[in-house]
């Protein structure tokens, strides 16, 4: 059994230990339980939520398709630093 495989079955073992420790916390203590899991789960959403509200916000906003079609398409970039160069002075 190759290192890959271990790990899988070490991830299966685990999740149905995990599955079957849930299920007896549900029974013996429900309440408390449902309300933890409802937490975690709208967190868990919240946080996505966040995560891609935070980068939107943060991502500049791309060229328009418009912009890079006007562009001179040059024939080398050595030419496009010497004209920068021109320009600048």
């Amino acid at each position: 059994m190759n290192k890959d495989q271990l790990i899988g079955l070490s991830i299966l073992i685990a999740s149905i230990i995990g599955i079957g420790l849930y299920a007896w916390l549900l029974y013996a203590y429900a309440l408390i339980v449902l309300q933890i899991t409802a937490f975690i789960a709208i967190a868990a959403i919240l946080g996505i939520l966040a995560w891609i509200g935070y980068t939107m916000a943060t991502t500049p906003p791309p060229t328009p398709i418009e912009d890079i079609e006007k562009e001179p398409k040059e024939s080398s970039g050595k030419q496009n630093s010497e004209e920068l160069e021109n320009q600048s002075k």
